[in-house]
């Protein structure tokens, strides 16, 4: 027997219905709300790759001309100003944490300095901050170095090089990693809350045992599985295009480099295969903790491996393959290349065909295991 033809209007009936339903649900619509703009600005501009007013102490016991200038050469906003502290303090400064690096000055160190003996700085760092312990050591390493040189030659000048290296800094001339941080936590939005509202979607109907209700209805189980794939991807496509419009263009001030058109193209097809996948778990999962525990253990690889957190070649080769049946792989380089490069159809083309196979291929998986649970019960 010939199967009836799709009926979208019943699609349309069902989708609006998901969306009254995420529309009761609060908490869940103050979390997607947050998700698109407090979370997106916190992750861009609260892990800084520079150092911005670390903590710093001076133990002088040289007490000289040069000590003084070492100890005026930190200044905000990379540094706090200095305190100066005793050698007794010192200790229990970087026990407590007050201080990231504390500078120890020996005695006699401006007389040893102009007799050319090459005395010994010493620098205590707070290792456990890693991140400002590393640039921080090569900050002071270097003003230390100027201070020293400017006081025994009398000027500031670098070390003629035998070769001149000519830097150009491409698509962020700037080096401010809130771009690229602003940008990436807009791309694992995207893929973590349509995972979420889908599945969540599901599980819902369950528990409130509208889902026995549709079934006996005329309502297809692909309709049903399009309905809540528009709806919860429209919500995520929307979220996501206001996102980038007034958090990362508005608050962040990044310029977006290629066809905003574009990507949200490639937001759309994404947005088809991850919530096919969020449905898939949906129907794995009997109740929201068990999905919770799913998303965890799958949302996890996916941000980790995709290339947005680390370059992709640096990771191992087995699991660099295995990812390129991950949508979020081809999402991040798509992304990356449009908004960064400014990359044009021509370029990312081949980036959307493979999105939206994935996509194809998860949404037919889903709906082969939707309609399996429903034949189950």
């Amino acid at each position: 027997m010939k199967a009836p033809p799709l009926s979208w209007h019943v699609v349309r009936q069902l989708a609006a219905k998901e969306l009254r339903s995420l529309w009761r649900d609060r908490l869940l619509l103050v979390f997607v709300v947050w998700a698109f703009s407090g979370a997106i600005y916190t992750a861009a501009t609260a892990m800084p790759d520079r150092l911005v007013r670390a903590p710093i102490a001076v133990v002088d016991e040289d007490q000289t001309v040069l000590s003084q200038r070492i100890v005026s050469a930190f200044y905000p906003p990379d540094f706090l100003v200095p305190d100066l502290i005793s050698l007794g303090e010192m200790d229990t400064g970087l026990d407590t944490g007050r201080y990231s690096f504390v500078l120890d000055t020996p005695p006699g160190f401006q007389r040893d300095v102009l007799a050319g003996r090459r005395p010994a700085l010493q620098l205590n760092v707070d290792a456990t901050q890693m991140r400002q312990s590393f640039v921080g050591t090569g900050y002071v390493q270097s003003m230390i170095q100027l201070e020293l040189q400017e006081f025994v030659l009398g000027e500031r000048s670098a070390a003629a090089s035998p070769v001149e290296l000519a830097v150009r800094m491409r698509f962020n001339p700037t080096s401010d990693s809130a771009w690229f941080a602003g940008v990436m936590e807009v791309i694992n939005m995207v893929t973590m809350l349509s995972i979420i509202l889908a599945g969540a979607a599901l599980i819902r109907e369950r528990e409130h045992g509208t889902l026995e209700h549709l079934l006996v209805m005329p309502v297809r189980p692909v309709e049903i599985m399009l309905a809540k794939v528009l709806s919860m991807g429209g919500v995520v496509l929307l979220a996501s295009l206001l996102s980038l419009r007034f958090m990362v263009q508005g608050v962040l001030e990044m310029p977006i480099g290629g066809s905003l058109a574009l990507f949200m193209l490639g937001v759309a097809l994404h947005l088809f295969a991850t919530t096919s996948m969020g449905i898939f778990m949906g129907t794995v999962a009997r109740s929201m903790p068990q999905l919770a525990l799913l998303i965890i253990l799958v949302l996890l690889p996916l941000q980790m491996l995709s290339g947005g957190m680390t370059p992709r070649e640096s990771i191992p080769e087995l699991l660099r393959n295995a990812m390129l049946l991950a949508p979020t792989t081809h999402f991040v380089s798509l992304a990356q290349a449009v908004l960064y490069r400014g990359a044009g159809f021509a370029i990312v083309w081949p980036t959307l065909l493979a999105i939206a196979a994935i996509g194809v291929s998860f949404f037919l998986a889903a709906l082969g295991q939707f309609r399996k649970s429903l034949a189950q019960g």
